[in-house]
């Protein structure tokens, strides 16, 4: 798979399920509260975002989809702040009031980059019969212009009537629409004749009745017997860092390997999935194809804090790099593409990470390159490489190079540990990258002057500095090629 072809634009989604609010209060610890043994946790700042079916809709228009959300909200203050939210993302909201139930909310204080605490308020009892009633209507209206169903299951109500879920799985398989379900909870029954479920290994399990105890054979086994049981054309079975395990009506499984990579926050991550598997099938992807392409998706948000949807723009690149991550797995978190490091990039400054930048070829990696890579990142928390692209440096350097291609070379540098994340760029120059990024600091070797440092200008307009580290004398790339060809031309010549 390196497709990056494909195109979500005129994918239209519909997402039923439990919508939330994700509220983080972000702060610091600095002290022990005298009233009892806890951290104080001082909030410098708030963030709100949807969370629930509202992150499995949310992954959807990131990824470049239409989509249109359904799903209950109380007759409060928060369910202004979801609508206002879900406009501002642009998803249609057909959200249905139901005055017996507040708006779901979890709120999380996050305080030296983890979680300390989350705070609930729900009410998890079934809808009545006005509310139901409601929701269908909106369902049999919005299925007519989709081009798939997402039944995300959170447990809070919505699909708490057998009945009700088996309508509107009879609703959409008469209008052709495939239905997709993220489940919850023991008690399948409601999610029969659905195409295909998503569970994780524990809901797998909860659904068989015992533990796997990480065994494959177990767990292949009990994917099939409950596919065949509740006539599901295909199960998913997300599997943490043993990957995901695909078993369709021919019983022969699909074994998917996780991406290597550094895993910060799995909360989300099966909304991501089911949203990235959704769209592909849309899309048109075959069915082992838009799982793969989903176990891509998963592997990028996991590196991420909190719940953040997955962006067209780093899915774009794991496709692209798909190949060259096969071969070089350690690769897979750190190479990406100009968006999707201003996200990440972002990501690290809201958290009060110190960004250190250099950039460069890197063509024939060597010890001289090493050594200002790892005199450059000792200047801060973080280092981003600007990679010159082959047409960059083919610009700059004649048609001769690069030697190495720019998957080769980006893999080359993300297997060094203190490289935290390598982005391209086409342009003569990385100014655009720096303006972008504006890193904290900003570094190159010796061999320049400051004034002669690209970028020099727009880091210290800003408050930054420009370092210039020691080099090891003596290496150049264009030092050892001329020694390999020289070396070549001895050998031919006795």
């Amino acid at each position: 798979m390196n497709d990056t072809t494909i195109s979500f634009a005129n994918i239209e989604i519909l997402v039923i399920g439990d919508i939330m609010l994700d509220r983080y209060l972000w702060g610091k610890v600095g002290r022990i509260s005298p009233e009892a043994p806890v951290p104080v946790v001082k909030v410098e700042r708030t963030t709100e975002t949807l969370g629930g079916a509202g992150n499995v809709a949310l992954n959807l228009v990131s990824l470049g989809c239409r989509a249109t959300v359904i799903g209950l909200c109380g007759a409060d203050s928060t369910a202004r702040t979801l609508r206002e939210l879900i406009c501002q993302k642009g998803l249609v909201d057909r959200l249905v009031v139901d005055e017996l139930r507040p708006t779901i909310t979890k709120t999380r204080i996050m305080a030296q980059k983890q979680q300390m605490l989350r705070l609930d308020e729900e009410s998890t009892h079934a809808m009545g019969s006005e509310a139901a009633e409601k929701v269908h209507a909106a369902v049999s209206e919005a299925l007519t212009r989709c081009h798939a169903l997402i039944l995300s299951d959170y447990g809070k109500g919505l699909f708490a009537s057998e009945a009700f879920v088996q309508e509107v799985i009879r609703t959409a398989r008469r209008l052709g629409k495939p239905v997709l379900v993220d489940p919850k909870g023991a008690d399948w029954k409601r999610y029969h004749s659905a195409d295909g479920v998503t569970p994780n290994t524990a809901e797998l399990e909860a659904v068989a009745g015992g533990s796997m105890d990480g065994a494959e054979a177990r767990l292949i086994a009990a994917a099939r017997q409950i596919r065949s049981r509740y006539d599901l054309k295909w199960l998913l079975v997300t599997r943490g860092p043993q990957g995901m395990c695909l078993i369709d009506a021919s019983g022969e499984p699909v074994l998917i390997p996780a991406q290597a990579r550094e895993v910060y926050d799995v909360s989300g991550a099966g909304d991501t999935v089911i949203a990235t598997l959704a769209a592909g099938l849309a899309a048109g992807l075959a069915l082992t194809e838009a799982a793969r392409t989903a176990n891509l998706a998963a592997g990028i948000v996991v590196g991420k804090l909190g719940t953040q949807p997955i962006l067209w723009s780093e899915l774009a690149t794991a496709l692209k790099y798909s190949g060259v991550q096969r071969n070089y797995p350690f690769s897979a978190a750190k190479m990406t593409a100009f968006d999707a490091a201003l996200a990440k990039v972002r990501e690290w400054k809201a958290s009060g990470t110190r960004i250190v930048f250099t950039n460069g070829c890197f063509d024939l990696l060597h010890p001289g390159h090493i050594s200002l890579l790892y005199q450059a990142r000792a200047l801060g928390d973080r280092l981003v490489v600007g990679l010159n692209t082959d047409a960059s440096i083919r610009r700059l350097k004649g048609s001769g190079r690069p030697i190495l291609s720019e998957q080769d070379r980006a893999a080359m540098l993300s297997a060094l540990e203190c490289v935290d994340l390598v982005v391209h760029f086409d342009e003569d120059t990385p100014v655009r990258l720096i303006e972008t990024i504006r890193p904290d600091v900003l570094v190159k070797g010796s061999d320049y002057t400051p004034d002669k440092v690209v970028g020099k200008e727009i880091v210290e307009a800003y408050g930054g500095c420009v370092k210039l580290v020691d080099l090891i004398q003596g290496y150049s790339t264009t030092q050892l090629t001329q020694k390999v060809i020289s070396e070549f031309q001895k050998t031919q010549r006795g």
